[in-house]
């Protein structure tokens, strides 16, 4: 594999400190960190004394490959992540088929070898009847249960069910947490309302307290390994601030972080998605929980459809929205303006997912670590804007907003796989082991 030197870069260590000078990375692996490197290198880039920082790790994404390719595949979406300087995601199962058997998931470790340009692993489905596969099929990073806002096979919201599932094997369990039958008393309730903001109505904050609390109760009941996906509500980080066990972890996302119900107004049903934006509120609580450390790190959520798909009027309009590029301009953003650290974007977004999943020597920047980094501008900022989204619907939520923190460089395994606006050919990512 070709040595790869990197000049001239403000590195980031893991306590947020910033040192000058060089890296060398070899084998796929920081290999020197040192003020000035002279060994020669297949290639050298120079980071302009930009940051560079670990790669980021997102762990919750949707590709949508197979079933819905139109509007992401598993190459698509992972040339998105590594624009928004993005090494690691791990993918979710409500695909079509579902990942829910060892077939499924060999068949979509098969798509991602031939596609993907940043490392990839992959949750398990939990449907009421798979028990055996979920526990067995591997590599797997996780099951993923959806306690509500699924149909089909993959919804789990029987109680029977659940138990069942929490009480037989030691795989780390993720949960969308919101009550179906809530959602379910209350969509009748607002049967009548057509315009989107009836949406973070119907799916409420206690709909998403009530399944938070049915998934604490049943992980403390069997010790069981618990994440909790997207956290969304004030009432929740309070729930995990009083009642936490030390092997339950939780998330938040961008859109619940600075979106919230006032942007209906000017996004529409852009800003639909499940759970659902929330008050100003339910913003401060969450950020207050990610710096406390009540929340753990930050995924994305990375949801696409097509732009005609989302204008489609409420109540048919799909949930979700795009978001892997835009992740880390949003925190770096944050940080220039003081109110978020380095070591602290570097533990939501780097090292703590990685040891939340059990990936070995990824997230931070060590000699010996993994090579994968993104080196970022902070000195200029420059608005999001659709037309330059690489992900296939390009759109974004945050369309206009000004950010800084763009990547320059996305390193994959030591190689250069986002250069200055475009995509390197040849790179390719690995799939991700999980202890």
């Amino acid at each position: 594999m070709p040595k790869l030197l990197i000049r001239n870069a403000r590195i980031v260590n893991p306590d947020g400190s910033v040192i000058e000078g060089d890296l060398l990375c070899q084998n796929g692996v920081i290999e020197r960190i040192a003020p000035h490197i002279t060994t020669p290198a297949d290639e050298t880039i120079d980071a302009g004394e930009n940051l560079l920082l670990p790669g980021v790790i997102d762990p919750q994404v949707h590709f949508r490959e197979p079933g819905r390719e139109h509007e992401e595949d598993l190459g698509s979406g992972s040339r998105a992540a590594v624009k928004g300087g993005v090494t690691s995601f791990l993918e979710m199962p409500n695909t079509d088929p579902p990942t829910t058997t060892q077939h499924a998931l060999d068949d979509k470790l098969r798509r991602a070898a031939e596609k993907c340009v940043a490392h990839y692993g992959f949750f398990i489905g939990a449907t009421p009847d798979n028990l055996d596969e979920i526990n067995q099929a591997k590599p797997a990073c996780g099951i993923k249960i959806f306690m509500g806002a699924s149909t089909g096979s993959l919804l789990v919201d029987k109680a029977e069910d659940l138990e069942r599932i929490f009480a037989n094997g030691n795989r780390l369990i993720a949960v969308h947490a919101e009550d179906e039958q809530r959602i379910r008393a209350r969509r009748e309730q607002f049967k009548n309302r057509i315009d989107v903001a009836a949406h973070s109505e119907i799916r409420d904050n206690q709909c998403a307290l009530m399944a938070t609390k049915l998934a604490l109760s049943l992980s403390r009941k069997y010790r069981r390994r618990l994440h909790i996906l997207h956290l969304s509500t004030r009432e929740e980080v309070e729930l995990l601030r009083r009642d936490k066990p030390g092997w339950v972890t939780a998330e938040a996302i961008p859109n619940h972080l600075f979106l919230n119900i006032t942007d209906y107004t000017d996004l529409g049903t852009l800003a639909q998605m499940n759970p659902p934006i929330r008050s100003a509120n339910d913003n401060a609580a969450l950020w207050q929980g990610l710096h406390e450390g009540t929340i753990d790190f930050v995924a994305t959520d990375h949801a696409p459809h097509t732009l005609e798909e989302k204008r489609t009027p409420y109540p048919d309009s799909p949930a979700g929205m795009p978001g892997v590029e835009t992740s880390l301009p949003l925190m770096l953003t944050e940080a220039k303006a003081g109110r978020v650290t380095l070591a602290e974007i570097q533990k939501w977004m780097c090292s703590g997912p990685a040891e939340a999943y059990g990936i070995h020597n990824k997230g931070k920047v060590i000699e010996g670590w993994d090579a994968d980094l993104t080196i970022v501008g902070m000195k200029h900022a420059k608005p999001v804007k659709n037309e330059e989204m690489f992900t296939k619907v390009q759109w974004s939520p945050f369309h206009g907003r000004i950010l800084v923190g763009w990547p320059v460089y996305t390193v994959v395994g030591g190689q250069v796989a986002f250069d200055n606006g475009k995509i390197r050919e040849g790179v390719h990512g690995r799939p991700l082991a999980f202890n």
